[in-house]
């Protein structure tokens, strides 16, 4: 039986047909990316999974007992507010300090749990936000552009991170993102949503579909390579393309892609 399932699902804001017609379902183990156009319905989608809208029409079906973490596609956090990564991760309810540890360390993070939270440079601060999905110990794990602002390496990166987590929990994993990159590569299944899904399959089978090829064009390949090149062919002096770990030697060269200042995590609608 798949974790959660769709049939037959339409979303409407007044008199906007947002989605219509949608089928979908998910298994234990599974990663799978949501696809589309600005527009096309896909934070939606993510909104009716975790019961935050009701269809119009159509039902949801989810496994007793479901437990679902999720990583917003932006959080807003006041700059002069003082908090640190545990205290964050500690709200509304107290954890057990192992269990934030835990969690920190399964997301990459386990060296920021001391620091402000209006410290953390991008990259740091989706994985902290992993981190407070991973606390639910999730049988399914959403992202909504987990990784708007960051750069393909740092990309590569975060999604490396998101199969790691999939193979320890065993959880199954959906991510939407606009932002092709390295995200279908990352995939075991895609799903191409504009407003209905288009189409569905793994990542190349879905790439050569006309469908497909009609929203996004055929320019993904140089993508594809990025991901399979940081992700196969790592080197004994690869590097994590975000700040959040400190180099014990000396580079002739910067390997830092995202910012180290602290900056507005909001991102863009």
């Amino acid at each position: 039986m798949s974790l959660i399932s769709l049939h037959g699902v339409a979303v409407g804001f007044g008199r906007e047909q947002v989605l219509h017609g949608v089928d979908f379902a998910i298994d234990r183990g599974e990663i799978v990316t949501v696809v589309g156009p600005n527009g096309s319905g896909k934070s939606t989608l993510l909104r009716v999974l975790i019961g935050a809208v009701t269809p119009s029409a159509g039902r949801v079906v989810r496994s007793s007992g479901l437990s679902i973490g999720y990583v917003p596609q932006r959080l807003r956090i006041d700059a002069t507010l003082p908090m640190t990564v545990r205290r964050f991760l500690d709200l509304p309810v107290r954890r057990p300090i192992a269990a934030l540890n835990d969690a920190l360390e399964r997301a990459g993070a386990e060296r920021l749990g001391a620091r402000q939270m209006a410290e953390l440079s991008g990259g740091q601060f989706q994985r902290v936000l992993l981190a407070r999905a991973l606390l639910a110990e999730p049988d399914l794990l959403v992202l909504d552009e987990a990784t708007q602002g960051l750069d393909p390496p740092g990309s590569a990166s975060f999604y490396r991170r998101i199969e790691s987590v999939r193979d320890a929990f065993g959880c199954a994993v959906l991510m939407v993102s606009h932002e092709l990159h390295v995200v279908m590569s990352a995939s075991d299944r895609v799903i191409c949503l504009n407003g209905h899904v288009c189409c569905e399959g793994t990542p190349d089978v879905v790439s050569s579909r006309p469908e497909y090829r009609a929203l996004f064009g055929t320019g993904t390949g140089g993508a594809f390579a990025l991901y399979r090149h940081d992700h196969d062919h790592r080197h004994d002096h690869a590097h994590d393309h975000t700040p959040d770990h400190p180099h014990d030697h000396p580079h002739d060269h910067a390997h830092d892609h995202t910012p180290d200042h602290p900056h507005d995590h909001s991102g863009t609608g």
